[in-house]
């Protein structure tokens, strides 16, 4: 007989992600010498920039391998502040900047500040799984808004509105989106953030994607241009390439440094001391050349999939104008989109996220493509579900 096994109640509301079982089956099949197409991780092909690598490299021969002040290393955040006043114009004080393992880290902090038991955190469906789970984590409700393409499948001051309660401490909003690559823009923007101040919550901002904008270049400004009042969550992962340095930031309300940093010494201590000198290089000119390179390269590889996917039968009601993604809907071509990427693994061997990873709100009729492999694997993906469908 076995004992039961000890677990709190959260668990049974956290899920695993849906994709990654995809991914274990793929890597099955790849080893057993099945070529997969992989569109189903958010995580860009290209390598950390070399300066980055030579400044971790550097960083380590020099011995900077000692715990830094939990905030983060002084000098990166005067070179994060530095990068708002290169790239948006905005004059960010390098004490608001906390750096964090990730920005998942940077999340972590805000909502344990923000929220206590029974709260309620605003936020979109469909959206980024974890976001939901972290206010679990601290025993606050995620109170998801359905959003459509109506809305480019982000919350608007309309929608915050009506669903703004009186257990709501915060909203958190994502430009651009994962799973849509779709932006807000400032007016919006600024319309929402004076809604939840005027209501004594917090709006927190996911820029995460933030420099991977495609249609107006990197004209997308940072929220920090609107208020100081707001919280930003940023990353290396993305824009910049360092996904397993595992290093992120949150620009955050000047009040709410010395709680942030209380929280980081006891969760995290420091972030990576290596990684944060690597990140130095981020915002070197060599680099910041290197990155832009790339984000040509991903908007090019968006222009070739979205009409590709059109033709072969899906739909795409919003243009995703940043990150590397495509929420594309199958309705038309399958019932069930869970199903429906099983079989593409199966029997076309190209992977991709179904759309239950992201919410329940139309998540089985979508899937979400990434364009985080090169043209010519793309290429053969849409070749390969091209054959599958007819």
């Amino acid at each position: 007989m076995h004992t039961p096994l000890p677990l709190s109640a959260r668990m049974a509301e956290i899920q695993p992600f849906h994709v990654m079982a995809l991914l274990a089956r793929a890597r099955d099949l790849e080893r057993k010498g099945r070529h997969i197409i992989h569109m189903e991780i958010g995580e860009p092909d290209f390598p950390t920039p070399e300066p980055i690598i030579q400044a971790g490299h550097e960083a380590l021969s020099a011995g900077h391998t000692h715990y830094t002040p939990a905030t983060g290393l002084p000098a990166l955040r005067e070179a994060i502040a530095g990068f708002y006043r290169q790239r948006y114009g905005v004059e960010v004080a390098p004490e608001r900047i906390v750096v964090t393992p990730g920005a998942s880290g940077a999340l972590l902090l805000v909502l344990a500040a923000l929220v206590d038991p029974g709260n309620q955190v605003l936020m979109s469906d469909p959206g980024y799984p974890c976001n939901r789970h972290f206010v679990r984590l601290f025993e606050g409700r995620a109170k998801s808004i359905p959003v459509t393409a109506e809305t480019d499948y982000q919350v608007t001051p309309d929608l915050l509105r009506a669903h703004w309660s009186g257990r709501a401490v915060a909203a958190l909003v994502a430009s651009p989106s994962n799973p849509t690559g779709t932006v807000i823009y400032q007016p919006q923007m600024a319309a929402m953030a004076d809604f939840v101040e005027s209501k004594g919550g917090r709006l927190i901002v996911d820029e995460i994607y933030h420099g991977l904008v495609y249609e107006e270049g990197n004209a997308v400004t940072t929220a920090l241009s609107i208020s100081d009042q707001l919280f930003v969550i940023n990353s290396f992962s993305k824009y910049f390439g360092m996904t397993g340095w595992r290093l992120g930031w949150t620009v955050a309300p000047e009040a709410y440094v010395p709680e942030l940093d209380k929280l980081a010494q006891n969760l995290f201590l420091a972030p990576s001391t290596p990684a944060q000198y690597a990140a130095l290089a981020a915002f070197d000119d060599a680099t910041l050349t290197i990155v832009e390179e790339r984000r040509r390269e991903f908007q090019a590889r968006r222009d070739y999939l979205v009409p590709a996917l059109l033709e072969l039968g899906f739909e795409v009601p919003a243009m995703p104008q940043g990150a590397f993604y495509v929420y594309a809907r199958s309705r038309k071509l399958a019932q069930d989109s869970f199903v429906f990427a099983q079989r593409l693994l199966e029997e076309a061997s190209v992977a991709v996220t179904p759309g239950i990873d992201f919410g329940a709100h139309g998540a089985r009729d979508h899937l979400r493509f990434a364009y985080t492999t090169d043209l010519d694997s793309l290429r053969e993906g849409v070749s390969r579900l091209r054959a599958f469908l007819s």
